[in-house]
């Protein structure tokens, strides 16, 4: 006796599908020819673009939702060998709407009832799981692309950093990148020492120069003089062409009368530096030695930042810097002129001798001022770029790469050793 005879088939499938019957996954059932004998209530909310379901075969139904014949065959070879298929991930559209769903079949079985062999499946809705899958990738996506960014900000940064660190005196750099609080619009007034320097003769030694020639010279002059004035202390405010102004006191003082010492012994040290390096630039072709005046004056100053919008300059204004130009330009050849001022203040330690008493331009009084006497105070400042030994003298006549003075060194060694051990007859 078979027992579903005594059973409606019909009957028997709505009940073991009644599980299915409100589900909130599209379910279906098919015979074991893959023919849809029930499906849900949701399988036709979720595919209202398939009519008459019932009976179709299913592998129709999967090509008018939309999924490709190498999809349909994978899925077929699947649940033919292990009895049951998963889908993830198959987006169908309806009416321009796009939605994502996951497709699970399994092959059904049951020893008494034969039309309850075939395969029951569910189609269950991935769409706003798939949406926040997305946002958490695009997320990640941009994280690692902020990232990036950021590193290449940061790059950048760091290079013009290093540029900038060319172009400003090494205090100003120091303020600008420590300090947290925005000063751009803040001014002081200061007790600064202010120096100014220029090359005698300058325009007919440019015009007689090969602009490489001039070039070469003039770097390695201003590389020089401003080593030293780093080496002072001082805050290096401009070059203009030639001529350099640098001052004592701000951002960072050691009080007045050291900031003015300091500015002198660089005037000085600069002068015996330019006195080594002649030799050296006559082999670069100048006709006759360099010559180079300086001025030097102390009082009160505005210093700040000064400028428009697209450009400013971190400089100081006052009497005492138009007064240290002047003195420049009445300063003797290879000489350094002081202000009165300045002279009280370094006279304990610095030799001097009354120069003249003048009334510069743009001042209602005369002004005493001072030449620095070089042959003393020189002899007492070895100069930081000749080193004496007990055999060997070595003068270093270019300080801006101290890297490569070594490896020329090292180099010169072993050239000595080699003469050393094979003399010249």
């Amino acid at each position: 006796m078979v027992l579903e005879e005594f059973f409606n088939q019909n009957k028997v499938l709505d009940l073991s599908f009644f599980n299915f019957e409100n589900a909130i996954t599209a379910a279906y059932f098919a015979d074991s020819d893959f023919n849809i004998s029930r499906v849900n209530t949701n399988f036709q909310q979720f595919f209202p673009m398939i009519r008459n379901i019932q009976g179709s075969p299913f592998p129709e139904v999967l090509t008018a939702l939309g999924v490709d014949a190498e999809t349909r065959k994978s899925f077929f070879e699947t649940l033919e060998k292990d009895g049951k298929v998963l889908i993830p991930h198959l987006e169908v559209t309806n009416n321009g709407v796009s939605k994502v769903y996951s497709l699970l079949t399994t092959r059904t079985s049951s020893s008494d009832f034969s039309f309850l062999r075939g395969y029951q499946g569910q189609f269950i809705d991935r769409t706003q799981e798939n949406v926040l899958r997305r946002e958490k990738e695009q997320l990640l996506i941009n994280e690692v692309a902020n990232q990036r960014l950021l590193e290449e900000k940061t790059n950048r940064l760091e290079k013009i950093s290093k540029r900038l660190a060319s172009y400003l005196a090494p205090q100003i750099y120091e303020s600008i990148f420590n300090d947290r609080e925005d000063k751009s619009a803040a001014y002081s007034r200061k007790n600064l020492t202010v120096f100014f320097s220029d090359i005698v003769g300058f325009t007919e030694l440019s015009d007689r120069l090969e602009p490489e020639v001039l070039a070469k010279i003039i770097n390695n002059y201003l590389s020089e003089m401003s080593t030293i004035a780093m080496s002072c202390g001082g805050t290096i405010d401009k070059f203009i062409g030639d001529a350099i102004m640098v001052f004592f006191g701000d951002p960072v003082s050691r009080g007045e009368k050291e900031d003015a010492l300091s500015a002198v012994e660089m005037a000085i040290k600069m002068q015996s530096r330019i006195n080594e390096l002649q030799a050296h630039w006559a082999d670069l072709g100048i006709p006759a030695p360099m010559k180079v005046r300086m001025g030097v004056s102390t009082g009160f100053c505005t210093v700040g930042d000064f400028g428009s919008k697209l450009r400013l300059d971190y400089t100081a204004f006052g009497s005492p810097v138009n007064l240290a130009a002047r003195l420049q330009s009445a300063s003797p050849p290879g000489g350094v002129l002081v202000s009165e001022q300045t002279h009280k203040l370094i006279k304990q330690e610095i030799n001097c001798s009354d120069f003249e008493t003048m009334t510069p331009k743009g001042f209602p009084r005369p002004i005493n001022t001072y030449l620095v006497d070089p042959e003393q105070t020189i002899a007492e400042m070895s100069s930081v770029f000749k080193i004496r030994g007990d055999r060997v003298s070595i003068d270093i006549f270019d300080s801006s790469d101290i890297a490569a003075a070594i490896e020329e060194l090292k180099k010169l060694e072993g050239e000595i050793r080699g003469i050393i051990k094979n003399p010249k007859p």
